[in-house]
């Protein structure tokens, strides 16, 4: 009767840990479970019901696939996809793509331009920064949101590889800048280390120039948190006028904020290369 009641035990609390994961998928995912039960049969009623053309039931159906497969004891999520009729690869690419959308703030409008699954799936090559680009601005690269509806998918496609193309190629700009800085940062390193004579004077002037990068890139980051907050921000009813109208004040003002910044670092700039940026190449 113990060895019974011990069993009863654990099983019930492998059901509680299954239970926590399942619900921590389905909202990391934003998946609204059916009548908020974990129950894998249930689930996949759902994601039959969900099971139309349409890129808003794409993405729902993908995220019900993630939460049934983490719901599903081992090997049972592949006979329950043939069940639903769902091929492998397709339903990983559903699941991609829900991950994918999950990620990016707002998606109305271009879930709206994208018009069919065939598309969604191709846009799974752009990045998260792209995707929120494209639905916050209207654009990424030469890929505008206006013209992905009246695209073919053969059009799209090539759009997307090219976007991706450009996309990679700043990467790797961005990349090597990273590198020649770690360079100069290996190097001033080298050179400290086999100082032993500083002045009194320079003693945490190091310490002081990396806590005001930090400042300084935390300043920059915050500004930009407040644009996309900003832009993130839906009307309320009779409110559209009210916020067009702030937000371009607020555009005002970081556009002010900004260009003081690009003016006081040209200005420092321009100093620092005629005197201490004089030695850096040494």
């Amino acid at each position: 009767m113990p060895a019974l009641r011990e069993e009863c035990n654990q099983r019930a609390v492998l059901e509680m840990q299954l239970d926590a994961h399942v619900r921590a998928v389905a909202a990391q995912i934003g998946y609204q479970l059916p009548g908020d039960y974990t129950d894998p049969d249930l689930i996949q009623r759902d994601i039959s019901s969900s099971m139309r053309r349409s890129v808003e039931a794409c993405i729902e159906v993908g995220r019900g696939l993630a939460v049934l497969k983490a719901a599903c004891e081992h090997g049972q999520f592949i006979s329950r996809l043939d069940v639903l009729g769902i091929d492998r690869k397709v339903a990983a690419k559903f699941m991609q793509s829900a991950v994918k959308f999950s990620n990016v703030s707002s998606t109305r409008h271009l879930t709206a331009a994208l018009g069919n699954q065939t598309k969604l799936f191709e846009m799974l090559i752009l990045d998260d920064e792209q995707l929120e680009e494209l639905e916050l601005t209207g654009q990424t690269g030469e890929l505008k949101l206006d013209d992905i509806a009246t695209m073919s998918v053969k059009e799209l496609r090539a759009k997307l590889r090219e976007a991706r193309a450009n996309a990679n190629a700043t990467e790797r700009v961005i990349a090597d800048k990273d590198a020649k800085i770690n360079e100069m940062h290996r190097t001033l390193h080298k050179r400290v280390v086999s100082l032993t004579d500083w002045p009194e004077a320079f003693t945490g002037y190091l310490d002081q120039v990396a806590a005001a990068r930090r400042s300084m890139e935390k300043a920059i980051a915050d500004l930009d948190i407040i644009r996309r907050d900003a832009m993130l921000l839906d009307p309320q009813p009779g409110e559209e006028d009210g916020l067009e109208k702030a937000r371009e004040a607020l555009g005002i003002a970081l556009v002010d904020a900004l260009t003081r910044g690009d003016e006081c670092l040209a200005k420092v700039r321009n100093i620092f290369e005629k005197t201490l940026g004089a030695l850096v190449g040494e």
